[in-house]
């Protein structure tokens, strides 16, 4: 009999055992879950204070110190994060004063020129504006910042679904397309502005037929390489008026032969 209770005491005790064993380490679990979750949002925390002063040096040094005056762009600028607008490899390289590769051949616009192109629009608010050429999806970004009405067009598909999803989760109010940006966007029109953030060799004439009267668009054109011309246009009574903005360095517009 003493040896019966003997054995059920003893596999009480390692029953026990075993039960503490998986409390403890359940509970170190839990614990080392919890530390991760914290370091990960102190991470984040971190990171989010380091964007923003490298957001704040770039609009310090890059926009206002070349001249940028219009209030609603210098605000946009500063708050659009341009970090999240360019691959993993690319964040730490986001607010440098550059273009940089988004892939297939594309770029995201170094800063100043999206400021630039952006001010040139002339924006009030009230617009209704076409973007040709999404890219990376931060233009759209910066225009949804001023304006309520943004469409944007985009002939990549691996660009344009990118785009899409970056648009979405915090841009959900611009609405994107893929297919070939030179006809425009014929569903939507007339665009009280246009931007066309790649270059074609001449002023395509669907854009200009989708431009409302007294409408501006801003396009870069000419051909591959360093002989473009940043321009702004204007259509007065039909007709469009050019004037020179800048020479500049575009990719070319990807047509559908792509």
């Amino acid at each position: 009999m003493a040896e019966a209770s003997s054995h059920i005491i003893k596999n009480i005790g390692d029953s026990m055992g075993k039960k503490y064993k998986i409390i403890i380490s359940v509970s170190v679990i839990i614990v080392l879950t919890l530390v991760a979750i914290v370091i990960f949002f102190l991470n984040q925390e971190e990171d989010l204070e380091k964007y923003e002063k490298l957001r704040k040096d770039m609009v310090e040094t890059q926009i206002l110190a070349r001249g940028i005056e219009d209030r609603s762009v210098i605000k946009a600028m500063r708050q659009v994060p341009r970090h999240k607008f360019v691959d993993e490899d690319q964040k730490t390289h986001a607010y440098e004063d550059r273009p940089l590769p988004i892939g297939e051949a594309q770029t995201i616009s170094q800063p100043y020129i999206v400021a630039l192109m952006t001010e040139e629009l002339n924006l009030s608010g009230d617009e209704k504006v076409l973007e040709i050429g999404t890219g990376s999806g931060y233009q759209a970004a910066v225009l949804a910042e001023i304006v309520e009405s943004v469409y944007t067009v985009e002939i990549i598909p691996s660009l344009y679904e990118k785009a899409k999803e970056r648009l979405k989760e915090t841009y959900p109010e611009v609405l994107i397309s893929n297919h070939d940006g030179y006809y425009g966007w014929e569903e939507y029109a007339p665009f009280d502005r246009i931007i066309v953030t790649a270059a074609p060799d001449h002023i395509p004439q669907p854009l200009v037929n989708q431009l409302k009267e007294d409408g501006i668009m801003v396009i870069p054109v000419g051909p591959p390489g360093w002989n473009q011309v940043l321009w702004k246009v204007t259509k007065e009574n039909g007709e469009i008026i050019t004037e020179k903005i800048a020479d500049v360095a575009f990719v070319p517009l990807t047509r559908e032969s792509y």
